[in-house]
């Protein structure tokens, strides 16, 4: 175990893990109507391999990438494909989906084969990541393939899995850590030999105790594998903040990990390569904390991907009072929802319902300049600054005052004592730059 490091900036929110870190994974019920998005991933949609009327297969692809920058996307159920039509998504947008009339069989697709981390060359285990359709759990949805093919001239040397879990409310990395330790580094010795590593991390934050034993004890045998204790920060299991903190390296502005030789995985996403490499089944599934005060029974639950939102809290008891919000992902990083129709994601890492209370934002004033949303800014930008060109419309000075070095952690809207919508603003501007720089390509 580490020396409780840590990086620069970051803020204390309260955990509120305490209704769902004890409570083991439950398996959710497979609802009778699946919707599973053409793109849940960063980068390219895919195309539909199905049409309606179709027959399909549990595991059957039935999205193909249209980019290499992409991830397919597989059907969690057998039975039939009703309709493929714009829906809403958990990320706000809204994109086809494949609406696939479960037929409770769950018949597996043909082709999926288990194979044996010892039998495959790194070549054919970065086809089975790719095929398999996986992405960063952690809910950016990169996918994993493009994390795992660096170019030639970057040597890459540290293999990092992020099982800090820094986001408030959320414990789905928690209980994976100390229910399938083995998968986690089963996951992490295929990045291992994709990546031809023989060094690796498991950072965790030291207000989760018993998972640092868990996996401690777990990877004892492994060579080359050590975990670390992270000091408890948000936001701790940010990429750079998270590089930093273990080995001391610092990600250039408008850099990626693999510059400083690093490539960072979630625990989930190690778990994910370990479920496709063992068993050929293609990422189907995740586990997702439903939580929040307005939720009958907060749980932890391995969903099918393509479940409503409405299916899971119904799971869950429904609600005990009206939410005032509901959350996709964590407080921090997540999306407030309109509707409760949408489908749970690769990148669905919880669905928060929260009270009156719980959702209540003071009335944003005038800055007062005090400096603070500075002093916790882990990438050290100007977040009142930013936001005020942002305001103005001045987006040329927002991208000279770095901008798109900004990781939308939320830590300086947290910390303003005159509750400033300095992320919202942040987020425009970067929309606006990246527009700008498209357009001029």
């Amino acid at each position: 175990m580490g020396n409780n490091l840590s990086f620069a900036g970051g803020i204390h929110p309260p955990h509120s893990k305490y209704c769902t870190e004890g409570k083991k994974v439950e398996l959710c019920r497979v609802p009778d109507i699946v919707r599973i998005p053409l793109q849940q991933h960063m980068g390219a949609p895919c195309e539909a391999l199905v049409k309606p009327g179709d027959k399909v297969k549990l595991g059957q692809k039935i999205g193909r990438p249209k980019g290499f920058v992409s991830a397919p996307v597989h059907s969690s159920v057998s039975g039939i494909v009703q309709s493929i039509e714009a829906a809403d998504q958990p990320n706000g947008t809204r994109g086809l989906a494949v609406v696939i009339r479960n037929d409770g069989e769950d018949t597996p697709e043909e082709s999926m084969r288990p194979g044996k981390l010892e039998q495959l060359s790194a070549e054919e285990l970065k086809d089975i990541v790719m095929e398999s359709g996986i992405v960063g759990m952690g809910g950016a949805a990169f996918p994993t393939h493009v994390k795992l093919s660096p170019p030639p001239e970057k040597t890459i040397d540290t293999v990092i899995l992020n099982g800090a879990e820094c986001e408030p409310f959320l414990t789905c990395d928690t209980r994976l850590m100390l229910e399938n330790p083995e998968d986690i580094l089963y996951g992490l010795k295929v990045i291992m030999k994709i990546l031809g590593v023989s060094n690796a991390y498991i950072g965790i934050e030291d207000n989760k105790p018993e998972a640092v034993r868990t996996m401690s004890s777990a990877a004892e045998k492994e060579t080359g594998v050590q975990v670390v204790g992270l000091r408890t920060k948000y936001p701790q299991g940010a990429e750079k903040q998270l590089i930093y903190a273990i080995t001391g390296r610092q990600v250039p502005s408008g850099g990626l990990p693999m510059d400083i030789g690093a490539v960072v995985n979630n625990v989930g996403t190690a778990a994910a390569i370990a479920h496709a490499v063992r068993t050929g089944e293609p990422l189907i599934q995740r586990i997702v904390t439903v939580s929040g005060g307005a939720v009958s029974e907060p749980k932890n639950l391995l969903v099918r991907i393509g479940t409503s939102f409405r299916d899971v809290i119904d799971f869950c008891g429904g609600w005990e009072e009206e939410p005032a919000k509901i959350i996709s992902g964590g407080p921090m990083m997540g999306i407030a929802q309109h509707t409760l129709d949408v489908p749970v994601t690769k990148g669905t890492s919880g669905i928060l319902l929260f009270t009156e209370k719980e959702a209540a934002m003071p009335e944003a004033s005038n800055c007062i300049r005090c400096g603070r949303c500075v002093s916790v800014c882990p990438i050290h930008l100007m977040p009142l600054f930013l936001s005020a060109q942002s305001l103005k419309g001045n987006y040329e000075e927002a991208d000279k005052l770095h901008a798109l070095d900004c990781i939308e952690c939320g830590s300086c809207s947290f910390i303003c004592p005159a509750a400033r919508p300095l992320l919202q603003s942040i987020c425009v501007a970067k929309k606006e730059i990246l527009a700008a720089r498209k357009r001029n390509a």
